[in-house]
């Protein structure tokens, strides 16, 4: 097993590295040249520029088993249908359940914005350590999914 993050502005990476070490699990972390990104304890692949460049890198490397980390709901979705499990910074987990839901109401959202004329939306709120915590908590019980550990009963996040 081997989780990938989709690094780039990620927040929780160093939650991800602090886990992951804690599990013996290699992370391997992506982002664009636009971003720099050090690590004493994952790879850094650092992608070429371009729409999407890194969402579509870190798809072709991630298989059955392994964990993404995203904030996109297509490198979720994509995730998914490799037999990957899929995490939102938040905690929440992407699922085969979830995963149609989430990406027509983000179909839906833009829609109303662009027929308003905004084409952005405000930033997200400052991350609090409640977030953080909520996120750790969430993530390793994911791992602890994903690595066949039982006794955890399901993530509070998850659906």
């Amino acid at each position: 097993m081997q989780i990938y993050v989709d690094a780039d502005a990620c927040p929780v990476v160093r939650i991800v590295e602090n886990i992951a070490e804690e599990y013996k699990i290699a992370v391997t972390l992506l982002c664009d040249t636009n971003h720099v990104l050090t690590s004493d304890y994952s790879e850094v692949k650092i992608i070429g520029a371009g729409a999407d460049a890194v969402d579509f890198a870190l798809i072709g490397m991630c298989k059955k088993g392994d964990i993404v980390v995203s904030q996109d709901y297509g490198v979720a979705a994509m995730a998914l249908g490799k037999g990957a499990y899929a995490i939102h910074q938040s905690g929440k987990w992407y699922t085969n359940e979830n995963i149609d839901r989430m990406l027509m109401e983000r179909h839906m959202a833009k829609k109303a914005r662009r027929s308003k004329g905004k084409h952005h939306l405000k930033g997200p709120s400052r991350r609090t350590d409640e977030d953080d915590k909520r996120f750790a908590e969430s993530f390793e019980k994911l791992v602890r999914k994903a690595l066949g550990v039982s006794g955890d009963e399901p993530s509070p996040w998850n659906p």
